[in-house]
């Protein structure tokens, strides 16, 4: 038996035993993540119940525990590692990094101070070093890496009204498009802003924001005493995968004088390919960047980013000394990363892009990324095919947004006809989708994103749509 005093401190030979004890188990969840279902979350309110416990004074076999989280608590949830999860925006989960956060925990070194790790502080700031390649920026550009989209979302905005607005920062506006997520409305009323002050500009057709309408909207606000200082674009919104005129963004920030930031949570990295460099041009006109790699680089959740054209305004908008600091420094190659963000302890997650892009060369991810636009192009031409089939939302990245439209119907029963629809493909459990409002009209998303969906699934989610309009259609 342990020491007592000791228990926690396990030798390399324990720590080597229970590893490979969790890792038969990590893998044989892994190997059978083809033929888990695709959502499985209906007695998710018996199972949390069942699984809810007082703090244990003692301690369980490892077995024992493993079985709470591989056969009760993971089975139940949606599938979002497998190939078949084609909601939201997928998050792909790729092996490498969930090495690297072992790596990384294990080693357990503090990185938000580069006095404590110069190294790992620097293979961190390699990573965001090549993201900023990724989108075009030059080589004096910088950033931070995030838990995901919200939070860098969150930090451009505050960053923008430190650089732009006085210490009176009130009558200060920020103009979005209708389609924008909704993370950046709650960044704004974090940074202080009212959230009246958000100004949620109409889309066209595509669903991409009305620049003529965003630039009145900017000189009604002046004239009314408003100060219009930001410009939020998408660049692959939740809804549709839309992309904005980044150009035209671009050249209506720099007319207005108000900074441009980016929301490229979702599509940022399909710069590596060269259509989606087509279809994001200027988006490296930004003065700052939302990146995800846990959706472009298929990363673990988790894992975002925010960079900036000029990083030095991180440092000016968040650098704060006291007494029991360390010495920061001059040199701006060697980061203080609590001094560009909101966060002093924070975990080394450079790891978990660092050692993926180092162990598989940012190659394999470029071919992954142009598997997804062919998946999804094959997939919008499957759905025209279908008699009655009406795409909403041509596919701009790797989503397409589309909804059954027999002739005759009015628009209630259209909605409900398409809510059957998306229950009856998603009942066969081989893919998950989900559904957003356009205009007041109910539709289905496909979103391809995830590293292990390959032209199999994709034709089975078109033989299950088959299926389930045959099943709604037959019904009526």
């Amino acid at each position: 038996m342990p020491q007592d005093g000791y228990e926690l401190e396990w030798s390399g030979e324990e720590m080597r035993a229970v590893v490979d004890r969790v890792m038969r188990r990590v893998a044989e969840h892994i190997d059978t993540l083809p033929q888990q279902p695709a959502s499985n979350s209906e007695e998710g309110a018996r199972v949390a119940r069942e699984l809810a416990e007082k703090l244990p004074e003692n301690g369980q076999p490892l077995d024992d525990v493993l079985n709470t989280v591989f056969d009760e608590a993971a089975p139940i949830s949606y599938n979002t590692a497998g190939p078949g999860y084609l909601a939201y925006i997928p998050g792909g989960g790729v092996p490498a990094s969930a090495v690297a956060s072992l790596i990384a925990d294990a080693v357990n070194r503090y990185v938000g101070v580069w006095l404590a790790a110069p190294g790992f502080v620097q293979l961190e700031v390699n990573v965001v070093r090549w993201f900023c390649e990724i989108i075009g920026y030059p080589a004096s550009a910088g950033g931070i890496l995030t838990t995901g989209g919200s939070l860098a979302n969150f930090t451009a905005v505050v960053t923008a009204r430190r650089e732009r607005m006085p210490e009176n920062f009130l009558r200060g506006t920020v103009y979005t498009s209708d389609q924008t997520h909704h993370s950046v409305v709650k960044a704004a009323m974090l940074a202080g802003l009212p959230e009246r002050n958000v100004r949620a500009v109409p889309s066209n057709d595509r669903y991409q924001v009305r620049l003529e309408d965003m630039a009145q909207r900017m000189q009604r606000d002046r004239a009314e005493g408003l100060e219009p200082f930001m410009v939020v674009g998408n660049a692959g919104t939740t809804n549709t995968g839309a992309v904005d005129d980044l150009e035209g963004l671009a050249d209506l920030a720099v007319q207005e004088g108000v900074w441009l930031h980016i929301d490229a949570a979702y599509g940022g990295f399909f710069m590596l390919t060269e259509r989606g460099r087509r279809v994001l041009r200027g988006i490296e006109r930004a003065d700052s960047v939302t990146l995800d790699p846990h959706k472009g680089l298929f990363l673990p959740y988790g894992n975002g980013s925010l960079l900036l054209r000029d990083p030095q305004a991180l440092r000016r908008a968040h650098s704060t000394f006291s007494d029991y600091m360390p010495p920061m420094q001059d040199d701006w190659d060697l980061v203080d990363f609590c001094q560009l963000s909101p966060e002093l302890s924070r975990g080394f997650r450079g790891l978990r892009a660092w050692l993926p892009i180092k162990l598989h060369g940012i190659a394999a991810f470029r071919r992954s990324l142009d598997e997804k636009l062919d998946l999804t192009e094959w997939a919008a031409g499957e759905l025209r095919a279908i008699p009655g089939m009406q795409i909403l939302a041509e596919p701009q990245l790797s989503l397409v947004v589309f909804r059954l439209a027999p002739p005759d119907r009015g628009e209630d029963e259209l909605n409900d006809l398409n809510r059957r629809l998306l229950e009856g493909i998603n009942r066969r459990k081989n893919v998950y989708l989900t559904a957003t409002t356009l205009e007041d009209r109910f539709a289905l998303r496909i979103c391809v994103l995830s590293f292990r969906t390959h032209r199999d699934r994709m034709e089975q989610c078109i033989a299950d749509i088959r299926h389930a309009v045959a099943e709604v259609t037959a019904a009526q």
